[in-house]
């Protein structure tokens, strides 16, 4: 599967692909683009990644996922290029037999998308400025950002 694309994603249709017969919970997490930050005003997102490597590292952290968690499927595409408000930027969807392990699989696949994969994302505010910014929002129990330095406890 390719996981980076340069295309709207559809996240309704990689649902409605995402069945699975042992699977009796399915979390899908929807990444948007919104129209403000740090209380400045949005226009717009461009995304930028090093394609090879990022597909390479997504499909590794899926399959790690997979393993960890116990799942029956998981899925994850993002976004390259122009997104604008409201766009969807990324998708994870994770399957398990039980709803604890697909939600935590579907937050460890994003935490780790966002903190390790090479996606860089480029902020357009509505005065005319942009800035590169920081693609991880992974924020602990301690409302504390970590970026490159999450640790996961391994599920037995």
């Amino acid at each position: 599967m390719k996981h980076i694309q340069n295309t709207e994603i559809s996240y309704s249709e990689l649902f409605e692909n995402f069945r699975h017969p042992q699977s009796g919970a399915v979390v899908l997490f929807s990444g948007e683009v919104r129209d403000n930050n740090k209380g400045r005003a949005v226009t717009h997102l461009e995304y930028e990644a090093y394609e090879p490597m990022a597909n390479k590292m997504i499909s590794e952290i899926l399959e790690e996922a997979k393993s960890r968690f116990k799942l029956n499927q998981a899925a994850c595409v993002h976004r390259v290029g122009r997104v604008e408000i409201s766009g969807c930027a990324v998708v994870v969807i994770t399957g398990s037999g039980h709803r604890k392990e697909a939600y935590d699989a579907n937050r460890y696949i994003i935490d780790r998308v966002k903190n390790e994969v090479p996606i860089w994302k480029h902020e357009f505010f509505a005065d005319g400025t942009s800035e590169w910014g920081q693609n991880c929002d992974c924020i602990s129990d301690d409302h504390h950002h970590h970026h490159n330095n999450h640790h996961y406890e391994r599920a037995e």
